[in-house]
């Protein structure tokens, strides 16, 4: 995955919850549920995504931390 520039999960993060409000609001049309429905299933696919790289790089830090310490 690319790098993503800062603050783009808190802002994907943003706009999840703000298609969550308008979906339990429940004053939207099928054809907006659906549109939203489809964004929103994106846009937690992106955030998944982007939580694993940050895993990732914890993970590598920790390790790479883990081999300084133990020399």
């Amino acid at each position: 995955m690319a790098e993503q520039r800062p603050g783009a999960f808190e802002e994907k993060m943003a706009r999840l919850e703000a298609i969550v409000r308008e979906l339990e609001g429940g004053n939207v049309d099928l054809d907006r549920a659906v549109a939203l429905f489809k964004e929103g299933k994106t846009l937690a696919r992106e955030c998944e995504g982007l939580l694993k790289v940050a895993q990732d790089h914890v993970e590598r830090a920790m390790a790479s931390a883990d081999e300084r310490s133990e020399q």
